[in-house]
Protein backbone atom coordinates (compact mmCIF):
# COMPACT_ATOMS: atom_id res chain seq x y z
CA UNK A 1 0.00 0.00 0.00
CA UNK A 2 1.02 3.35 -0.25
CA UNK A 3 -0.19 6.69 1.39
CA UNK A 4 -0.51 9.91 -0.35
CA UNK A 5 -1.05 13.43 0.98
CA UNK A 6 -3.66 14.85 -1.06
CA UNK A 7 -5.23 17.93 -1.20
CA UNK A 8 -8.64 19.51 -2.82
CA UNK A 9 -8.79 23.23 -4.54
CA UNK A 10 -9.83 24.52 -1.05
CA UNK A 11 -6.69 22.96 0.45
CA UNK A 12 -8.45 20.81 2.03
CA UNK A 13 -5.52 18.17 3.29
CA UNK A 14 -6.17 14.68 3.87
CA UNK A 15 -4.44 11.07 3.29
CA UNK A 16 -5.29 8.65 0.75
CA UNK A 17 -4.49 4.71 0.65
CA UNK A 18 -3.36 3.19 -3.12
CA UNK A 19 -2.38 -0.32 -4.20
CA UNK A 20 -0.10 1.69 -6.59
CA UNK A 21 0.15 5.26 -8.56
CA UNK A 22 -1.55 3.87 -11.30
CA UNK A 23 -4.49 2.98 -8.69
CA UNK A 24 -4.56 6.86 -7.49
CA UNK A 25 -5.20 8.03 -11.29
CA UNK A 26 -7.81 5.38 -11.98
CA UNK A 27 -9.85 6.35 -9.08
CA UNK A 28 -8.85 9.85 -9.63
CA UNK A 29 -10.62 9.05 -14.02
CA UNK A 30 -13.26 7.23 -12.29
CA UNK A 31 -14.61 10.29 -10.05
CA UNK A 32 -14.28 8.14 -7.15
CA UNK A 33 -11.65 10.86 -5.00
CA UNK A 34 -13.69 13.58 -3.05
CA UNK A 35 -12.49 15.42 -0.31
CA UNK A 36 -13.76 14.12 2.88
CA UNK A 37 -14.26 17.87 4.16
CA UNK A 38 -16.11 20.46 1.09
CA UNK A 39 -16.66 17.12 -1.47
CA UNK A 40 -14.60 18.85 -4.51
CA UNK A 41 -13.78 16.03 -6.51
CA UNK A 42 -10.83 17.55 -8.12
CA UNK A 43 -7.90 15.62 -5.91
CA UNK A 44 -4.70 16.06 -6.41
CA UNK A 45 -1.43 14.44 -4.73
CA UNK A 46 0.10 17.10 -2.02
CA UNK A 47 3.58 17.69 -2.14
CA UNK A 48 5.41 15.31 0.54
CA UNK A 49 8.55 15.36 2.64
CA UNK A 50 10.25 12.16 3.28
CA UNK A 51 10.10 11.14 6.53
CA UNK A 52 13.44 10.17 7.50
CA UNK A 53 14.61 9.18 11.05
CA UNK A 54 17.82 7.14 11.98
CA UNK A 55 16.64 6.43 15.46
CA UNK A 56 13.39 4.29 16.35
CA UNK A 57 12.59 6.76 19.02
CA UNK A 58 12.29 9.36 16.89
CA UNK A 59 9.70 7.44 14.60
CA UNK A 60 7.21 6.52 17.00
CA UNK A 61 5.01 9.55 17.93
CA UNK A 62 6.93 12.13 16.12
CA UNK A 63 5.51 15.46 15.66
CA UNK A 64 5.02 17.78 13.00
CA UNK A 65 7.58 20.56 14.41
CA UNK A 66 5.96 23.46 12.42
CA UNK A 67 2.44 22.91 13.64
CA UNK A 68 3.17 21.12 16.77
CA UNK A 69 0.80 18.21 15.79
CA UNK A 70 0.99 14.64 15.96
CA UNK A 71 1.40 12.82 12.35
CA UNK A 72 0.46 9.69 11.18
CA UNK A 73 0.45 5.98 12.36
CA UNK A 74 -0.97 7.32 15.59
CA UNK A 75 -4.21 6.15 17.08
CA UNK A 76 -7.24 8.68 17.06
CA UNK A 77 -8.36 9.93 20.15
CA UNK A 78 -11.03 7.77 21.64
CA UNK A 79 -13.50 10.88 21.56
CA UNK A 80 -12.88 11.42 17.77
CA UNK A 81 -13.29 7.87 17.33
CA UNK A 82 -16.84 8.04 18.68
CA UNK A 83 -17.92 11.40 16.86
CA UNK A 84 -16.57 9.63 13.01
CA UNK A 85 -18.88 6.46 14.14
CA UNK A 86 -21.92 9.27 15.32
CA UNK A 87 -21.69 11.11 12.06
CA UNK A 88 -21.49 7.65 9.99
CA UNK A 89 -24.22 6.59 12.10
CA UNK A 90 -26.46 9.69 11.17
CA UNK A 91 -25.31 9.71 7.47
CA UNK A 92 -26.66 5.85 6.62
CA UNK A 93 -29.63 6.40 8.53
CA UNK A 94 -30.18 9.91 6.22
CA UNK A 95 -29.14 7.83 2.94
CA UNK A 96 -31.79 5.35 3.60
CA UNK A 97 -34.57 8.08 3.45
CA UNK A 98 -32.84 9.02 0.52
CA UNK A 99 -33.03 7.99 -3.28
CA UNK A 100 -29.52 7.80 -5.11
CA UNK A 101 -30.09 9.98 -8.57
CA UNK A 102 -26.12 9.40 -9.43
CA UNK A 103 -25.02 12.17 -11.99
CA UNK A 104 -28.71 13.46 -12.11
CA UNK A 105 -28.11 14.75 -8.85
CA UNK A 106 -28.10 18.56 -9.87
CA UNK A 107 -30.78 18.65 -12.42
CA UNK A 108 -32.86 16.62 -9.76
CA UNK A 109 -32.88 18.77 -7.13
CA UNK A 110 -32.81 22.11 -9.18
CA UNK A 111 -36.22 20.39 -10.95
CA UNK A 112 -37.31 20.02 -6.82
CA UNK A 113 -36.59 23.36 -5.74
CA UNK A 114 -38.65 25.01 -8.68
CA UNK A 115 -41.25 23.23 -8.06
CA UNK A 116 -41.23 21.01 -11.06
CA UNK A 117 -41.05 17.55 -8.70
CA UNK A 118 -42.35 17.19 -5.27
CA UNK A 119 -39.64 17.47 -2.83
CA UNK A 120 -37.93 14.69 -2.01
CA UNK A 121 -34.37 13.60 -0.52
CA UNK A 122 -31.64 12.41 -3.09
CA UNK A 123 -28.37 12.21 -3.22
CA UNK A 124 -25.71 11.34 -6.27
CA UNK A 125 -22.93 12.82 -8.15
CA UNK A 126 -22.26 16.36 -8.40
CA UNK A 127 -19.19 18.02 -10.50
CA UNK A 128 -17.14 21.05 -8.90
CA UNK A 129 -19.01 23.30 -11.15
CA UNK A 130 -22.58 22.35 -11.04
CA UNK A 131 -22.59 22.63 -7.07
CA UNK A 132 -21.34 25.53 -7.43
CA UNK A 133 -24.10 26.60 -9.77
CA UNK A 134 -26.56 25.17 -7.44
CA UNK A 135 -24.99 27.36 -4.64
CA UNK A 136 -24.94 30.92 -6.90
CA UNK A 137 -28.91 29.65 -7.55
CA UNK A 138 -29.37 29.57 -3.68
CA UNK A 139 -30.04 25.66 -3.44
CA UNK A 140 -28.86 24.28 -0.56
CA UNK A 141 -26.63 20.85 -0.78
CA UNK A 142 -24.20 19.50 1.20
CA UNK A 143 -21.90 16.68 1.11
CA UNK A 144 -21.88 13.31 1.97
CA UNK A 145 -19.25 13.54 4.47
CA UNK A 146 -17.80 9.69 4.25
CA UNK A 147 -17.51 8.08 0.91
CA UNK A 148 -19.99 5.52 -0.48
CA UNK A 149 -20.00 3.24 -3.04
CA UNK A 150 -21.70 4.01 -6.34
CA UNK A 151 -25.32 2.00 -6.32
CA UNK A 152 -24.43 1.85 -9.98
CA UNK A 153 -21.06 0.30 -10.27
CA UNK A 154 -22.16 -2.13 -6.71
CA UNK A 155 -22.01 -6.17 -8.07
Amino acid sequence: MIVFDLVCPDDHRFEGWFSSSADFTEQGDRGLLTCPVCGAADIRKAPMAPAVSTRVSERQGTTDSARGKQVANIELPAELKDAFAKIAKVQAEALKKSTWVGKKFAEEVRSQHYGEKDEAPVHGKATKEEAASLAEEGIAIAPILFPMADPDELN
